[in-house]
């Protein structure tokens, strides 16, 4: 006989407690019934007491059947009801100092935890809605083959379309995939139905249902940016403010003081020497004055690049042919074709040169320039071996200066040329050495 066979004769718990019960009674009862059917009894004394000894016996094995059976059943339904989420059912005769009732007491006591667990669950559930619908940054959750499954309510507004819209698209046809793609330490510059300009991008998995899922977060950088703009626009007027009354406080006091020399009556014998002094000095300020708006104007008028194709060996070794203080190491490269505005990005690295020979002066050391392919760019890079960089954070900050003949836009007009030619401008200290290390990027 197989293993399903056995299985469909094995007797039930019910059956099997039944027959347990008959076999108890039924040796009681045929000793009962051979006493009366073998005693002197007349024949209606023996039915009467035949039928009564057997309806007892029915009675009691069906009530025994029934008292098992009907906990178990209750336990099963309550059971059956936890399993589909219906935490409100009890059962009754759930009581201590009791095998059965303690039972029922922790099937009961279990609904009730799993209740409040749900109930935990169902409120939390609510409060992550809440707060995703709330937020100001848009929230996409992807399946294994990237169709969309969740979206909150700033990337319903961003993608311009109602969730019912959206979820089971693919990213491909939402547009998301380059940011499921894309590098996280990057802003992207990204055009959506709902809004436009540089956003960044968050990205994490998790596991739902035992597979990995995508979690794409993307923030909006363009009020950041604006931010950070209008505090730039603030350093810079109270820059601008600052030079302007170191400039005009001594012109307006030595004026000042040239009119009282004039109105004195008779007037002193070397008067005409104070008048030129003070006339001299009235101008040198001026004039420093007037190169300071010079370089302001050209900071903030910086034309659009007349971009075309030229050789960048070529262009660095006329670079560091214009530095006369201090003879620049070139070192070699690879050869490299760059489209940019010539005028520009020499003006750039005319800067870098001068502010790594003047570092450099300071200690006696050195300055080297060269290049390097990087993927897609071009990477100049100048060394100096000077004491390094001392106020990073103010390293790029217009008119910030540390040397007393400097304006303080050397830097930030470079990075502004850098980027408008789609690279960027670097400025750190050198790990291998002292001095610090330029590295201008330009796209190849």
């Amino acid at each position: 006989m197989n293993r399903k066979s056995k299985h469909r004769h094995r007797l039930s718990h019910e059956n099997h407690l039944t027959w347990l019960v008959v076999g108890a009674v039924v040796p009681v009862m045929i000793v009962a019934l051979s006493v009366l059917w073998f005693g002197d009894y007349s024949a209606k004394v023996q039915w009467t007491l035949t039928i009564i000894i057997i309806a007892t016996f029915i009675g009691f094995v069906g009530t025994a059947r029934e008292h098992v059976t009907r906990p178990l059943q209750t336990m099963t339904n309550l059971l059956a009801a936890l399993r589909e989420g219906d935490y409100s059912i009890r059962a009754r005769g759930a009581r201590e100092n009791d095998a059965l009732g303690e039972a029922l007491l922790e099937v009961n006591l279990l609904g009730e935890t799993l209740r409040i667990q749900r109930l935990g669950a169902f409120e939390a559930t609510a409060l992550l809605r809440t707060i995703m619908a709330e937020i100001d940054v848009a929230v996409f959750t992807f399946d294994p083959q990237r169709r969309l499954r969740l979206v909150n309510r700033a990337g319903e507004h961003l993608l311009g379309r109602p969730i019912d819209k959206l979820l089971g698209r693919s990213a491909e046809q939402l547009g998301l995939a380059v940011c499921l793609d894309s590098n996280e330490d990057a802003p992207l510059t990204l055009n959506f139905p709902g809004g436009s300009g540089r956003w960044g991008v968050r990205r994490s998995t998790f596991r739902e249902h035992g597979l990995p899922h995508e979690l794409l977060v993307l923030t909006d950088l363009s009020r950041t940016l604006r931010e950070e703009e209008r505090r730039a626009w603030q350093r810079l007027v109270r820059v601008l403010g600052h030079e302007m009354n170191n400039s005009l406080a001594p012109i307006k006091s030595i004026a000042a003081s040239l009119e009282a020399l004039l109105r004195r009556e008779p007037p002193p014998a070397d008067w005409q020497d104070d008048a030129r002094s003070g006339l001299k000095s009235i101008a040198t300020r001026a004039d420093a004055l007037s190169r300071f708006m010079e370089a302001y104007a050209r900071l903030a008028r910086l034309p659009p690049p007349q971009k075309e194709d030229i050789d960048l060996a070529e262009l660095i070794r006329r670079v560091v042919s214009l530095e006369p203080r201090l003879r620049v190491n070139l070192l070699p490269g690879p050869a490299a074709k760059i489209n940019v505005d010539a005028a520009q990005i020499e003006q750039a690295l005319i800067n870098l040169v001068h502010n790594a020979v003047d570092a450099s002066l300071e200690t006696g050391g050195g300055v080297s320039i060269g290049w390097r392919a990087n993927g897609d760019c071009v990477e100049v890079f100048i060394d100096d071996q000077g004491h390094g960089i001392l106020n990073p954070g103010n390293l790029f900050v217009p008119f910030f200066t540390t040397k007393p003949e400097g304006s303080g836009i050397g830097l930030a007009l470079s990075r502004q040329i850098a980027e408008a030619h789609g690279g960027s401008l670097t400025v750190s200290n050198r790990e291998d050495s002292q001095g610090a290390e330029a590295v201008l990027r330009l796209p190849s």
